[in-house]
């Protein structure tokens, strides 16, 4: 029987030569057998094999265990104390489950009952990758380099694996669980597959400079909404991003520059914890109204083809009388009833999810006025890129108003009182 974890051996007679000291637990593969040949006089023994150590230190097992501490198990720690030699030790980052098996099976050397049921293993040295510390970081620059026949490493948290021409995601890559940051930039990759979506810790995603021309809906509604925080979609050839591309609320960066824009994200206002935006050099003629709700620290929209704002000159889709599925609507939004694709067919709750908002705060769906005023960026944002040449900080933003009413009085109250900014 073999457990791999990270062990300290701590002796209990020599407490002032620093030796319980913390921050010594090396990785280790821990053997539970008979020695070969015969030698120890058939007795199980304990051998604990590093990286520094190799061939392992031996322990006797049966009637040498003091005590076996079992508090943390759970967490994959345990400490075995033993008579002779009077050293404790401790093991820890071992799997809670093979843990488990592994004392218990120490219990049993231990008594000396019923050993020949217990899966010994051969006490021969250990191969330098059964000891070395697992790899948590790859960085792979050219295609050269790129494995083809070896998977990647299990233990995996970052891997880079640029200037590769990869065409797509590698299957090996979709199944590095542990992967916090996954740098794909430079290559030739056209989709993103949606089990990319199972990489349940991924924090950061850079697709800088790919061929990508969408950002599938699947993955924004994907764990990542709980754990992506940066994603890096810049030099791509993406038009327009999902409705359902605010739902990932943990998003703090966000690159969007160097791409085809038409227009950002209907709701990026959700984006509560969003704090550096860029998207420049796109073809963005307009802000989203719900852009106003951003708190960001740093924004840049250099390079985007704004249009001039004109409130006197509105985009009129005002139906009268309001028709029912609109008076419907604009009750369910405003009451904030309840629904889904249970209640109602899916195409309404997709309506309903792009619902505009009124600067009464009263919902409208399609039937509304349009116009766009002039926002000055400092409002959303403590450090503003220069929209243009011309060191201007302001860009044009969407406005909707649920009746001729609520259009009138916003004329009176702003434009007209020689105001048009938002």
């Amino acid at each position: 029987m073999r457990l791999q974890c990270e062990v300290e051996v701590l002796s209990r007679l020599l407490p002032s030569c620093g030796l319980r000291g913390r921050g010594r637990a090396t990785r280790a593969l821990l053997s539970l057998g008979r020695p070969p040949g015969g030698a120890g006089g058939g007795s199980v023994y304990l051998m604990v094999c590093t990286a520094r150590d190799r061939a392992g230190s031996r322990y006797k097992v049966q009637e040498n265990v003091e005590r076996c501490f079992t508090r943390f198990v759970e967490e994959g720690k345990a400490t075995l104390r033993l008579r002779e030699p009077a050293v404790d030790i401790c093991l820890s980052k071992a799997n809670a489950s093979n843990l488990k098996n592994f004392l218990s099976a120490v219990r049993l050397a231990h008594q000396g009952t019923n050993i020949s049921a217990l899966p010994l293993s051969a006490l021969v040295p250990a191969k330098t990758s059964e000891v070395e510390k697992p790899k948590t970081k790859m960085i792979i620059t050219s295609k050269r380099d790129y494995p083809l026949t070896k998977n990647f490493p299990y233990s995996l948290e970052h891997l880079q694996a640029s200037y590769c021409k990869l065409a797509r995601i590698d299957t090996r890559v979709l199944c590095l669980k542990k992967l916090r940051k996954l740098d794909l930039s430079h290559n030739h990759i056209k989709q993103l597959p949606a089990t990319i979506g199972d990489l349940v810790f991924l924090q950061e995603l850079n697709l800088h400079d790919n061929h990508l021309e969408t950002f599938s809906s699947a993955l924004c509604t994907s764990t990542l909404q709980k754990s992506l925080q940066c994603l890096d979609l810049s030099q791509n050839k993406i038009k327009a991003l999902p409705i359902q591309f605010c739902q990932p609320r943990e998003l703090v960066n966000l690159k969007l520059d160097d791409n085809e824009q038409i227009r950002l994200p209907f709701k990026i206002g959700q984006l509560d914890h969003l704090r550096f935006l860029s998207a420049a050099r796109n073809k963005l003629p307009f802000l989203p109204s719900d852009f106003r709700k951003l708190c960001l620290e740093s924004l840049d929209l250099f390079g985007n083809p704004f249009e001039q704002p004109n409130p006197l000159v509105p985009n009129i889709q005002l139906k009268i009388p309001l028709t029912l599925l609109e008076c419907a609507a604009r009750a369910t939004v405003n009451y904030r009833l309840p629904y889904g694709c249970h209640l109602l067919p899916s195409h309404l709750c997709e309506d309903l999810e792009v619902a505009k908002t009124c600067q009464c705060g009263g919902a409208c769906l399609s039937s509304f006025i349009q116009i766009t005023v002039t926002m000055n960026l400092h409002h959303v944002a403590h450090t503003v890129v220069l929209v243009d040449n011309m060191g201007g900080t302001e860009a044009p933003i969407v406005c909707y108003f649920c009746s001729l009413d609520c259009y009138s009085e916003f004329l009176d109250d702003t434009y007209l009182q020689g105001s048009c900014d938002y």
